[in-house]
């Protein structure tokens, strides 16, 4: 028997069948890509301005004793500020002030730059600044262990040269704070994303008020006229769905829509801009825009502001989110005159946020309140309320003493009168 011939190269391995090698080829067209990823270390800043008015009256309160800011927040941590007129060190014998940040709410190993800047208030921008920004750090960012832990300087500055600079003006000092909490993400290659628009329901909403397409009922308010969809107005508001449907049977409802009748409402309590504000806001779920709150609000009374008169029509028809969307907008407009008034519009229609804020703002600068007009007009119409503000100065003074902001509220009455015009005596 004969040899098979194996071939040119003698008795050499077999070649591989042709399906095997496309089979191989497909295999590797199919493999994954490649993915990546990136770890990402960086810092939220947010800054904070400390004023300190009458630091000569601050002094003397004793070496270890601290004015604390109002807490601010920052890389989800809040912080305050701690200045010691008489210094934090009993080795000093109060010849430094010290000036610390604080990690105010409860954390743990929350690590962070800092910098404090104490203001030249000459114009010269002469500043004192002691930064961890901007430079290398050899150890990196500073740790706070936990809540109450602090970076800063023992001897921020000799009191002696402090008091002869131009960093003390009007018996004022102004100290900026700037926090950047290090925080790291993950950043990772996605193959493919589509990206998702912000939701437009409130301009479509808003466009089938303004063409008046489908209306189904009119209010008549002031002589003005407004076309709305009754199903949109109970879809927002209990109110109007009690209006509108829940003393209606079947029968009736099924009539109606066959009739297709036109619902009139005439409303006599409200004036034109109010409820076509609160128009805007079922349709669009925003306010009107600032130009037409802030027109209304110059020279009147809280309570005849478009704001405020908004807040009482959103109470009256069961609308909590523009209630709390006007709290917001009252807020950022408190001031010691405008604080008693807006207090009692918040007391009478259930604005609980912004009653809160208002009874601290008060207690906090109680000695300038009880002068004002708005003062007057709780002790005449809401006596209650006063009552609330004096047992919200009573709670900041129990803070103080347990170790909180270490001036006395009552203390600022110092100069001044109670509601009976008496002369008060600071607590002991």
């Amino acid at each position: 028997m004969e040899d098979e011939d194996a071939g040119p190269g003698g008795g050499g391995e077999a070649s591989p069948p042709h399906h095997a090698a496309a089979s191989g080829d497909r295999a590797r067209d199919m493999a994954a890509s490649p993915t990546s990823s990136r770890s990402v270390t960086q810092t939220v800043n947010g800054s904070h301005r400390f004023v300190i008015q009458g630091y000569s009256l601050a002094k003397g309160m004793g070496v270890g004793k601290h004015i604390a800011s109002e807490t601010f927040t920052v890389g989800g941590y809040q912080w305050a500020i701690y200045f010691y007129p008489d210094g934090k060190n009993p080795e000093d014998n109060s010849a430094y002030v010290s000036v610390f940040i604080a990690l105010a709410s409860e954390g743990t190993d929350v690590r962070a730059l800092f910098e404090l800047t104490l203001l030249d208030q000459s114009g010269k921008g002469k500043h004192k600044v002691h930064s961890h920004f901007d430079r290398s750090l050899e150890s990196g960012p500073y740790t706070l262990k936990y809540r109450g832990s602090m970076w800063g300087y023992k001897r921020f500055f000799r009191r002696t040269a402090l008091e002869t600079s131009d960093f003390l003006k009007d018996d004022c000092l102004k100290i900026n704070c700037t926090v950047g909490v290090v925080i790291s993400t993950m950043d990772y290659s996605r193959p493919h994303s589509i990206e998702v628009p912000e939701s437009d329901i409130g301009y479509h909403f808003g466009t089938l008020l303004d063409t008046q397409e489908g209306v189904d009922v009119i209010f008549r308010v002031a002589g003005e006229e407004f076309h709305a969809h009754k199903l949109v107005l109970a879809a927002r508001s209990s109110f109007f769905r009690s209006e509108f449907f829940d003393h209606e049977s079947d029968e009736e409802k099924n009539e109606a829509d066959t009739r297709n009748e036109i619902k009139e409402i005439a409303i006599d309590d409200m004036d034109p801009k109010v409820f076509k504000a609160v128009l805007h806001f079922m349709y669009r779920d925003n306010l009107v825009n600032d130009d037409e709150l802030s027109a209304s609000s110059s020279d009147c009374s809280i309570f005849d502001t478009l704001a405020g008169k908004l807040m009482a029509a959103a109470d009256k028809y069961e609308l909590p989110r523009l209630r709390l969307l006007c709290e917001s907008y009252l807020c950022k407009h408190i001031s010691v005159n405008s604080v008693a008034t807006t207090l009692a519009l918040a007391d009478q229609h259930h604005a609980m946020e912004l009653k809160s804020v208002c009874l601290k703002f008060a207690a906090e600068n109680l000695s300038a309140v009880i002068r004002t007009e708005g003062f007057d007009y709780l002790k005449d119409n809401c006596p209650s309320l006063q009552s609330e503000i004096l047992r919200t100065v009573a709670g900041c003074e129990e803070q103080c003493s347990s170790g909180g902001k270490s001036q006395s509220v009552w203390a600022q009455l110092s100069d001044g009168g109670d509601t009976s015009g008496r002369r008060v005596r600071p607590r002991v």
